[in-house]
């Protein structure tokens, strides 16, 4: 598991790449209000699936469901991004939130993944073993937002755009 201050780190970069690809689908709206939306999301969704476990309705605060279960079900939160992002299209004032929750979402996944308890991607926790837990948070963290300067460079960069159409095609 990546350290909470990474978790935070790679939301940001989750939310920024959410209200990039906001922005390119047509979804952005009045006053960029769309790709503000899905970068606030974005940016609570990269901690999510650790603060999704916790009983926030009880006194003790304790998980009401096991750590790296089915708040990380990698299945069921590529299965959010992909329905809000066909969904942008239609103008549906939750879309860009679920699309940029689930982009924090799956950040989360990946900065997890790592390390030796994994994460259930679609079935059972796979784990990529390269180092424990907290450890490497710098080089999950300029990965995140190395990912994230690279598809906002399609905003000032025609000759990436394209390849923003392309993976708008591949979902269509």
């Amino acid at each position: 598991m990546a350290s909470n201050s990474a978790h935070h780190a790679t939301g940001w970069a989750a939310g920024l790449i959410a209200a990039v690809l906001v922005a390119q689908a047509g979804a952005a709206g009045p006053w960029h209000a769309g790709s503000l939306v899905a970068f606030v999301a974005g940016v609570a969704g990269g901690t999510a699936p650790d603060w999704m476990e916790v009983a926030w309705w009880s006194r003790a605060r304790r998980l009401w469901i096991t750590h790296r279960t089915a708040t990380h079900w990698g299945l069921g939160w590529a299965a959010a991004l992909v329905f809000a992002y066909c969904s942008l299209h239609h103008s549906r004032p939750y879309t860009a939130a679920l699309f940029g929750f689930a982009c924090g979402g799956i950040m989360h996944l990946l900065a997890d993944w790592p390390n030796p308890l994994g994460v259930p991607w679609i079935w059972k926790r796979h784990s990529l073993n390269l180092w424990k837990s907290g450890r490497c948070d710098l080089l999950v963290v300029t990965l995140a937002w190395a990912a994230a300067c690279w598809i906002a460079r399609s905003l000032w960069e025609p000759r990436i755009a394209p390849l923003v159409h392309w993976v708008h095609a591949v979902v269509h």
